[in-house]
């Protein structure tokens, strides 16, 4: 058995990569080795594949994949600012409102395309300031690239017209859901969907997306088993399980990274209270020495030993809510794998201490890295970015091609595929880089001067980008800060319409307009200043709150009205 083999020898390795400190200037020379890394496959996929969704990098042409709506673009658009690269977000974004058009037929993933197309957009629209772009007014919450991300997000609304609110796993772009559509979906293709749903509602004011999202969240979270676990596919019409084995990883993954990162953008208590009650039956049932195995939903036995390299992304959510100790020791059990293959498989058998058969692939996946992103962030310890700087190496040794960077089809001999996913500009080069940078925007860093913050809204009004940015599951950054802006200039324009309303309409006997005649809580109906039998009028225009300029944003969490 090699796990345990693995394990001393990755203490040893730790205990010596953490005696290494990396000086800002070495941390600078990392990051241009990221930037060029990113600009290799980026200029071969413009030279190569554009339009089409993706790069093949062997043959150096293109294919679609998702959609055919030059996915790599989209998913990249965000990076390029994250780089620094102004002029080339400018341009592109330029492109894609002249050259996309979502009213094709065309089959399209609803998770992938809301996650990549519609987050990737969003993203966009709210560094479009910060990126040098001419805004439209009222700004953050207008502006072309937000109507696009717009029109995409209703693409997919037919797919939640459901009995039960969760939605199909695929749709038509043009028509809707075909008839012969498996109600059968994955668990992460019913709960992904709060973070870009909620942002697109409280941007445009429109609470048709948050209200689905929230919809198949309710129903989901409905269909837990006796011990409180969720399984991996559900048929979405009866409500039924398909595929019972629970876990963290394939399937499953980003509807907990969702409920986390949703309570933190959203401040909503329920969502993590969600979490909170998922987390203590994954640590009874699924947690051994550190890893996570899968066990049946509704008895928590084994039913597969594997570890996933899509579970990667755990640690970093751990460290979201404060759990460091776990979170370090799982990565140091991931770390392990990596540096046995110089790359996570796509199945790992923990028992055998190997690959998985016919799973021993690696598409540049970004997991380990953004929750080494996370933890450097909330340790400071450097032995993360050795890990960062081996991933670095690694993928340029085993991945790079004249054409860009391949995926590898079998880490055991670094045979590669002809095909670059679009997550590897967004996600994967981008956390490389801003676990180099800890000083980047993103983070919160910089100051006023060098643009940490910027002024949003009708008149000027909201303070946006001071820190706190919650990343999706694509790794596109949304700003918990605008969507407060357009959200509250959007209440606070409907309460100045209900009082113009009010005004027009008749008055009754009491001298108030009709419209206030209803009844009220008893607890506020009675008062000794009035008469009796006379009731308390609610005040037409709640005082304004502070100005969220005045609000705290501080490691990620944002402080709000009611905190």
């Amino acid at each position: 058995m090699r796990a345990p083999v693995c394990a001393a020898l990755l203490l040893w390795a730790l205990s010596d990569a953490a005696a290494r400190q990396f000086s800002e200037e070495q941390m600078a020379a990392v990051r241009q080795r990221i930037r060029s890394m990113f600009y290799h496959a980026y200029n071969s996929y413009l030279n190569n594949a554009f339009p089409y969704d993706e790069l093949r990098p062997l043959t150096c042409d293109g294919q679609d994949t998702w959609g055919s709506f030059s996915l790599t673009l989209i998913d990249a658009l965000d990076t390029l600012l994250v780089l620094g690269n102004q002029t080339e977000f400018q341009r592109v974004a330029s492109l894609l409102q002249d050259t996309v058009d979502f009213d094709i037929d065309v089959n399209a993933s609803v998770f992938e395309t809301n996650i990549r197309v519609v987050g990737g957009l969003l993203s966009a629209h709210l560094l479009a300031g910060r990126a040098g772009m001419e805004l439209e007014p009222g700004w953050p919450c207008s502006g072309p690239l937000l109507r696009m991300a717009e029109d995409a997000a209703r693409k997919l609304l037919p797919a939640f017209q459901t009995p039960s609110g969760m939605p199909y796993g695929t749709v038509n772009l043009m028509h809707g859901v075909s008839p012969t559509e498996t109600p059968v979906t994955c668990t992460a293709g019913v709960g992904t969907f709060i973070l870009e749903f909620a942002a697109l509602s409280r941007l445009t004011g429109d609470p048709t997306f948050e209200d689905a999202a929230r919809r198949a969240l309710s129903a989901l979270w409905k269909t837990r088993s006796d011990i409180g676990l969720v399984g991996n596919h559900i048929d979405i019409v009866t409500q039924k399980w398909v595929a019972q084995d629970a876990g963290i990883g394939a399937g499953v993954d980003s509807y907990f990274e969702y409920l986390v990162k949703g309570a933190v953008m959203l401040q909503d208590q329920e969502l993590l209270s969600m979490f909170r009650a998922y987390d203590g039956v994954i640590q009874n049932y699924t947690r051994f020495d550190d890893w996570y195995l899968w066990v049946q939903m509704h008895k928590g036995t084994v039913t597969m030993p594997v570890f996933q390299s899509l579970e990667a992304f755990w640690p970093g959510l751990q460290s979201l809510l404060g759990d460091l100790d776990g979170a370090v020791r799982t990565f140091q059990n991931y770390y392990s794998v990596w540096r046995q293959f110089g790359g996570l498989p796509e199945f790992y058998s923990i028992t055998q201490g190997y690959t998985v058969d016919k799973r021993e692939g690696y598409p540049l996946r970004p997991e380990l890295i953004e929750s080494a992103m996370y933890l450097f962030r909330a340790t400071g310890d450097h032995t993360y970015l050795q890990f960062g700087l081996d991933a670095v190496e690694s993928i340029e040794r085993i991945a790079k091609t004249p054409c860009g960077y391949a995926s590898v089809k079998d880490l055991r001999d670094h045979q590669l595929d002809n095909r670059m996913e679009s997550f590897f500009l967004a996600e994967t080069v981008k956390y490389l880089y801003l676990l180099f940078d800890p000083a980047h925007f993103l983070h919160g860093g910089g100051t006023e001067g060098s643009g940490s913050w910027e002024e949003g809204g009708d008149v000027g009004q909201c303070v946006l980008g001071a820190g706190g940015f919650i990343f999706n599951t694509e790794a596109h950054p949304l700003d918990p800060a605008a969507l407060h802006c357009c959200s509250r200039s959007a209440q606070e324009r409907q309460e100045i319409r209900d009082i113009l309303l009010s005004l027009s309409q008749p008055a009754s006997q009491s001298g108030r307009p009709a419209s206030q005649e209803e009844d009220l809580p008893e607890s506020q109906s009675e008062s000794i200043a009035l008469k009796p039998g006379e009731k308390k009028t609610r005040p037409p225009l709640s005082c304004p709150v502070q100005p969220f300029s005045a609000r705290l944003s501080v490691l990620g969490q944002v402080f709000s009205d009611n905190t």
